[in-house]
């Protein structure tokens, strides 16, 4: 087996960790980008504290999912701003924006000569400006990837950046930036951070370094996401839920994702649906389909037993079969007041589009087999409409 992983330079976990950001900013720069969401507020005791260590910050909010006309704000601000540093602090959202910010920030071209599919796909410049990464929500574990995935409205289409170059230069994962986190936001994030754990470990490029990841991120989230739900000021369920998330950005970057994913990126640029919860939409229905489709074409195959491990990691039953997995699945989403795909204006007659496009979507390469499209598309009527 050959594997190559690779993740942020540094990554700093714990309760409090966020007192690293400020000393670590003076070491890359003097003036930096702060990208953040929507809200100012989140953000003010992180400029006291570089302020305090003589770093001058610059916000640039990021109120939704990033597009590529936001990412080109972002840079013009940063260079107008005369910026030497950027600092991702939010959801995955703001994060992803900040790596994609800090990698064109001294270079003079168009974010379009580097994307996938939709621009030029060019390799991304060598040296991109020193990233700091915080995570304020327990889902992406964008802090640790190697990618950036971008909307656009022109194209209706989510497209990635990819490169070992978007890691971060310092990761700043603290639980105690997630305690104020509504119980929605909990479980689409959360519900994200559990596919980010479960693809990766049943991928074919799943490898002995990213399923340390995935079984230990499992065990973390199983136990705690509903309970992080229930009781937001639970600091151990919120501490849980942050390495999971943590772990899943570290599985996924080195071992891909599967038809969650593949799905989940077209429904994004064509739909005003989080990320987040689409994929709790997806999971279950996506799930079934593949173990369906290995016990149909490949019941030998390494990815069924992989299934029952999962089920058995989330059940906390050794007999538990892989479609036990699948069945604690929905009972979680029910729990978490998730909605079906119908509810966030997904239309039936768009199925054949949206299976086309998921077929070659990036992240279904990773998938455990190759599904067909009318597999592909009970994939979409399970999600549609619970």
């Amino acid at each position: 087996m050959q594997f190559e992983f690779a993740t942020a330079t540094r990554i700093v976990f714990g309760e409090g960790a966020r007192r690293e950001i400020a000393p670590a900013a003076k070491e890359m720069g003097g003036r930096a980008l702060l990208v953040t969401g929507k809200s100012a507020a989140r953000s003010v005791p992180l400029v006291a504290d570089l302020t305090a260590a003589g770093v001058e910050s610059v916000r640039f909010a990021v109120g939704s999912e990033p597009t590529v006309e936001l990412i080109r704000k972002g840079i013009e601000c940063g260079r107008n701003q005369h910026c030497d540093l950027v600092i991702g602090f939010g959801g995955g959202s703001a994060v992803d924006a900040a790596k994609v910010i800090a990698i064109l920030l001294i270079h003079g071209s168009d974010v379009m000569e580097y994307l996938e599919i939709i621009g030029n796909g060019k390799p991304l410049p060598a040296q991109p400006a020193p990233c700091i990464a915080v995570p304020t929500t327990a889902g992406t574990g964008s802090e640790v990837t190697r990618n950036a995935v971008l909307t656009s409205t022109a194209h209706k289409l989510k497209v990635s950046l990819r490169s070992p170059r978007m890691l971060p230069r310092l990761a700043v994962v603290d639980p105690e930036l997630t305690l104020d986190l509504p119980p929605e936001l909990t479980a689409t994030t959360g519900l994200d951070a559990l596919t980010q754990l479960i693809e990766p470990f049943v991928s074919v490029k799943a490898n002995a370094l990213t399923d340390g990841f995935s079984v230990e991120g499992l065990r973390r989230a199983s136990r705690s996401l509903p309970r992080a739900y229930r009781e937001g000021q639970n600091a151990h369920a919120r501490a849980e839920m942050s390495q999971a998330a943590l772990l899943g950005g570290l599985a996924l970057a080195s071992a891909g994702l599967g038809v969650v994913h593949g799905f989940a990126s077209p429904l994004g640029g064509m739909y005003n649906a989080p990320h987040g919860a689409l994929c709790a939409a997806l999971l279950a229905a996506g799930m079934e389909v593949n173990i369906r489709a290995l016990r149909a074409r490949a019941p030998e195959s390494g990815a069924l037993q992989r299934y029952q491990r999962v089920a058995h990691l989330l059940t906390g039953d050794h007999y538990a079969r892989p479609e036990d997995g699948v069945q604690w699945i929905r009972e979680l989403c029910r729990e978490l007041k998730m909605r079906p795909l119908s509810a966030y204006g997904v239309s039936a007659k768009d199925f054949p589009v949206m299976v086309e496009k998921a077929s070659r979507a990036n992240s279904m390469k990773a998938n455990p087999i190759q599904l067909t499209s009318a597999e592909l598309l009970d994939v979409l009527r399970d999600a549609w409409e619970w």
